[in-house]
């Protein structure tokens, strides 16, 4: 199983969502984590009212640091903060380019949430596949 840390500056949205999704649905593939480069108090509602809106078990969600995740990861994914990631080892990083909707209506929630859970379902493609 691949260890995912999904990576954004507060972890209180985009970085939630996405370990929200590789929990759910990349159970026996990926063990997935979340982390700000940046202290936030805690997830923003509309990102977990979104996820919970389909179900997705969001218990695990609390916006914590990169000091945080498990020093072994495998794949690191930053999701498009505009902000250069400190140094966390890993085999493999990319980044998502995700932009943020916080601030914005619930629309906007729901279609990162969506673009989020496309790009997770091909991660766990590409790790099922031996790509990564």
């Amino acid at each position: 199983m691949k260890k995912v840390a999904f990576v954004c500056v507060h972890n209180s949205c985009r970085s939630i969502m996405a370990e929200g999704w590789a929990k759910h649905l990349g159970q026996g593939v990926i063990e997935a984590y979340s982390a700000g480069t940046e202290k936030y108090d805690a997830p923003k509602p509309m990102a977990l009212e979104v996820m919970t809106d389909l179900g997705i078990y969001m218990s695990h969600a609390k916006s914590k640091l990169l000091d945080q995740l498990p020093d072994d990861l495998d794949i690191l994914i930053t999701m498009g903060c505009g902000v250069e990631c400190p140094f966390v080892p890993c085999n493999h990083r990319e980044d998502w380019g995700l932009d943020d909707p916080s601030g914005g209506p619930k629309s906007g929630f729901e279609e990162t949430r969506e673009l989020v859970r496309k790009k997770v379902v091909e991660l766990i493609e590409r790790v099922k596949k031996g790509e990564l």
